[in-house]
């Protein structure tokens, strides 16, 4: 079974540069406080690392 990750974003766009902005789109994010699961693969970790600041990120078991 292939491992999950929890991501909330906890920290607005407002003032980042539109390359961060659409890469929370596409990690699923579209309102502040949401929560989203995705499966932990590497371009979901860069994209991760893309936005750390923006966001909270779980291992799920």
């Amino acid at each position: 079974m292939a491992r999950k990750l929890r991501v909330v974003w906890t920290k607005s766009q407002i003032g980042y540069p539109p390359d961060q902005r659409a890469t929370l789109r596409s990690l699923g994010l579209r309102r502040l406080q949401q929560v989203v699961e995705k499966e932990d693969s590497p371009s979901i970790r860069g994209m991760l690392l893309k936005v750390r600041h923006l966001v909270e990120v779980e291992e799920l078991s």
